[in-house]
């Protein structure tokens, strides 16, 4: 070996791998190698002090916060039960209400579609003024 100096094993016991790069941990402090740096990896018995991961409410989105030894499941089912801004109706609400003023025609828009000449709100397919006879303007409609 010629610079024994150099890097340090790592802490994991089936291991003791040599490592010119080695990482320590975060939570419990000791150095591993590439393939034991994660808490499942080493068994970190520290890991509960960095790994926290917050649910998430099903329904409406909002992180719900747990305290140390509650259960996430229960917790959750909790906020469900009592604090969940959750509303079904407004994932029934509208997207297309821009109504089309062709006659006979029921197609709806998601953004309305104005005619410069006579300032109705068309669907895609009526939106020029020869397709939905357009009498906005006395000038002619086309150059042709």
């Amino acid at each position: 070996m010629e610079l024994p100096w150099l890097g340090e094993h790592c802490s994991e016991r089936s291991c003791k791998q040599l490592d010119f790069l080695p990482l320590k941990c975060d939570a419990c402090g000791e150095v591993f190698c590439k393939d034991h740096i994660r808490y499942d990896d080493h068994k970190c018995s520290s890991a509960y002090k960095k790994n926290v991961q917050v649910p998430v409410c099903p329904l409406c989105n909002a992180p719900i916060p747990v305290q140390k030894g509650e259960i996430p499941d229960v917790v959750v089912g909790a906020h469900i039960d009592k604090d969940c801004k959750y509303n079904p109706a407004q994932q029934k609400q509208k997207i297309f209400t821009n109504k089309c003023l062709k006659p006979g025609c029921k197609r709806k828009e998601m953004m309305k579609v104005v005619c410069e000449q006579c300032g109705g709100n068309f669907c895609i397919k009526h939106r020029h003024p020869l397709d939905h006879d357009c009498r906005g303007s006395s000038q002619p409609i086309s150059k042709a």
